[in-house]
C-alpha cells in the first residue's frame, strides 16, 4: 500500500475517494499555531519539490495540500515506554493519523510532536511515489514503542561539518528519530570548543597512533571542530526538527586528545602488570587535583552550552586504570554532570561503579557478540582478522577484558537504572557488509568500509534484531540508539554509505518496538533510494534490497 518507514501500525484503505496526483504542485497549510512546524516541513520538502512546492501564500493558488491540524479525530492513545529525550517527566505524545484524499494529505494528532511525524510520513508518502505517478487514497494512524530512538555519529575520528550535521539531523527527523548523540571527544579529537580550556581545539586532530581506533593515516581533520556558537546553532536546527543533541564527553579513558592539551595530567593507577603490556592511553585520575579542576571546568561548559537534559560522560574502555579508581571517576563524572544541571548517560561499563533509578547504561556489547576467534584454526578461515593484526593473544586479552560485560545489564536492572539499547552485534554501523550482498561498483569502498574486527554482515541481519531478544523489561529500557564510529570513515560519503540503507530497519524497530518483516520490508526500503539521491545522500546499494 505505501513505503511508509516506520510502517504505521494501523492502514486502511480510503474507497470512493479516488487516488492523489503526485504531480503537484504542493502547499503546506496549517494552524497558526503550527506555523513553525510547517515552515520545517517545508524545508524538508524543498530538495524533492523545487518549484513543485508553493510558498505560504495565496491559498487560491491551485496545488495539492498537506494540512497540518491540531485534531484528536482518529488519533490512537500513544503507550511509549523509556525515556523522555527532551527531558519531560513523560514522554511526548507522538501519536497520529493522516488522510490521504483527492486534494491532499491531511495530519493529525494532539501535540506539535505528533504534528511533525505524521508530516514526516506524509513526506515519505509523496517522495516515495514517482511524480508522474498517484499515492492511493488511505488513512495511516500510529504511535511510538520507545520514547528514545537515537543515532551516535563520531566527529571525533572523522570530523562532520556542521552542514554534514545538518543533513543528518534531516534524515534522522525523516525517519522518526529523536536523538541525534554526538561522539564529540576520543584519542583521535576534541571537537567541541571549551571556553574554560581553549587548549583542547587548539590541534583538533590530537590523535594517538598507537592506541585502538587510530584514524586512517590517510585522513586528516586538524583544527575541526565546533565553536559555541554552531554547536548552539545545531542544537536550535535539532529542536526545530524534534530531535535532541546529546553530547559525549569520553572519559575517563579514550583521553589523548585531552592529555595532549593538558600534558602533565598524571596516570590513573594501574592494574599490576598491565603497564607496558598493550599500548593504550593511560586514563585519567580523578582524585587527582588538577585533573578533578580540568574536568570540572569542562562539564560545566558543556552542560552550559547544552540545550537538552542530557549529557554523555563516557565510561567504557577504560583500559590500564584500577577497578577502585575506575569507579571513583565514574561517580565523579556523574556527580559533576549533575551539579551542572544535566543527567549523565554513560556506557554500560558504568554499572560497575553502581546504578540507581537516575543512571542510564548505553549497552553495545558482551563477550559473545564481540566474534573472537576461539583457536588459531578459526582464526585462519577468518583472513580478514588476521589483516587487521588480529592474534590468539590479542583475543584472550579482549575476552579477559571484556568478560565483566557479561554481567553488566545485571547490573543495571538490580540497581533499578534503565538500559539504552544499543547492540554491537546490530546496531554498531560501522560494520562491513558481506561479500555477498556488495555490488561490484562498490566493492572497492565495501572493502575499505567498516572496523574490520567486526563480522561483515548483510542488510537483512541488522533488520533482523530483536529488542526482546536480550530479556530485559520494557520498564527498565530507556530506548534504542544506532552508534557508527568513524574509524574508517573519510567524509560524509563514507558516513552515509554505512548508514543507508540500514537506519531504515533500526528507526522501524525503534518506533515500533519489534523487527520487521524482511520479506516485505526490503521493498519498501528499496522505494527510498530516489529520496536519499534528492538529497545528496550516497547509500549502498545492497544486493539483498530490490532496488527500483
Amino acid at each position: 500500500m505505501n513505503a511508509v518507514i516506520p510502517s504505521p501500525t494501523g492502514q486502511a484503505a480510503q474507497g470512493g475517494t479516488g487516488s492523489l496526483a503526485a504531480a503537484g504542485p504542493w502547499r503546506v497549510r496549517a494552524d497558526r499555531s503550527l506555523s513553525e512546524v510547517a515552515d520545517t516541513i517545508r524545508a524538508l520538502l524543498a530538495p524533492h519539490l523545487g518549484a513543485r512546492l508553493l510558498p505560504d501564500g495565496d491559498p487560491r493558488e491551485p496545488g495539492s495540500e498537506i494540512v497540518l491540524t491540531l485534531d484528536a479525530t482518529g488519533v490512537p492513545l500513544a503507550r511509549t515506554v523509556g525515556v523522555a529525550p527532551a527531558g519531560t517527566a513523560e514522554p511526548a505524545d507522538e501519536a497520529y493519523a493522516l488522510t490521504v484524499g483527492a486534494d491532499g494529505i491531511t495530519c493529525r494528532a494532539r501535540t506539535p510532536e505528533g504534528i511533525f511525524r505524521a508530516a514526516a510520513s506524509a513526506a515519505q508518502l509523496l517522495l516515495t511515489t514517482p511524480s508522474d505517478g498517484a499515492i492511493e487514497a488511505q488513512r495511516l494512524w500510529d504511535a511510538p514503542h520507545y520514547a528514545w530512538r537515537g543515532l551516535m555519529i563520531d566527529p571525533a575520528r572523522s570530523f562532520v561539518t556542521p552542514d554534514e550535521v545538518r543533513q543528518i539531523i534531516d534524515l534522522a527527523a525523516l525517519y522518526k528519530l529523536n536523538v541525534l548523540h554526538l561522539h564529540l571527544t576520543d584519542n583521535e579529537g576534541w571537537r567541541l570548543a571549551v571556553p574554560s580550556l581553549p587548549a583542547l581545539t587548539a590541534d583538533a586532530d590530537a590523535s594517538d597512533p598507537s592506541g585502538p581506533g587510530s584514524p586512517d593515516p590517510g585522513t586528516s581533520t586538524a583544527a575541526a571542530f565546533y565553536s559555541a556558537g554552531e554547536y548552539r546553532d545545531l542544537q536550535a536546527y535539532a529542536t526545530r526538527r524534534f530531535v535532541t543533541i546529546v553530547p559525549e564527553i569520553d572519559l575517563p579513558g579514550h583521553c589523548a586528545a585531552l592529555r595532549a592539551a593538558l600534558p602533565d595530567l598524571p596516570p590513573a593507577p594501574a592494574p599490576e602488570g598491565l603497564a607496558d603490556r598493550f599500548p593504550f592511553v593511560p586514563p585519567l585520575d580523578l582524585a587527582d587535583a588538577a585533573t578533578h579542576s580540568a574536568v570540572s571546568a569542562v562539564l560545566a561548559d558543556v552542560c552550559a552550552l547544552t540545550d537538552g537534559p542530557f549529557v554523555h560522560i563516557g565510561c567504557d574502555e577504560a583500559v590500564g586504570i584500577t577497578a577502585d579508581a575506575f569507579k571513583a571517576a565514574v561517580h565523579e563524572l556523574r556527580s559533576v554532570t549533575r551539579k551542572f544541571g544535566k543527567r549523565p548517560v554513560a556506557w554500560q561499563e558504568s554499572s560497575r561503579a553502581g546504578s540507581g533509578p537516575e543512571d542510564i547504561a548505553q549497552f553495545w556489547v558482551d563477550v559473545p557478540m564481540m566474534d573472537l576467534p576461539a583457536s588459531a584454526e578459526e582464526l585462519v578461515t577468518r583472513p580478514e582478522l588476521a589483516a587487521s593484526g588480529m592474534t590468539m593473544e590479542i583475543a584472550s586479552a579482549l575476552r579477559t577484558f571484556f568478560a565483566p560485560s557479561d554481567h553488566d545489564i545485571e547490573r543495571v536492572l538490580a540497581g533499578g537504572g534503565r538500559l539504552l539499547l544499543s547492540p554491537q552485534s546490530h546496531l554498531y554501523l560501522d560494520r562491513r557488509y558481506a561479500a555477498e550482498v556488495t555490488p561490484p561498483a562498490q566493492a572497492e569502498v565495501a572493502a575499505r568500509l567498516g572496523f574490520p574486527h567486526y563480522l561483515p554482515r548483510d542488510v537483512r541481519h541488522t533488520a533482523s534484531w530483536d529488542p526482546a531478544s536480550h530479556g530485559i523489561p520494557d520498564e527498565s529500557v530507556a530506548g534504542v540508539e544506532a552508534t557508527l564510529f568513524g574509524e574508517t570513515l573519510r567524509g560524509i560519503d563514507d558516513l552515509t554509505t554505512l548508514l543507508l540503507p540500514r537506519l531504515g530497519s533500526v528507526a522501524e524497530t525503534a518506533w515500533s518496538g519489534r523487527p520487521p518483516l524482511w520479506a516485505e520490508y526490503r521493498g519498501r526500503i528499496a522505494c527510498h533510494a530516489p529520496l536519499w539521491r534528492e538529497r545528496g545522500l550516497v547509500h549502498f546499494a545492497a544486493e539483498d534490497v530490490p532496488w527500483a
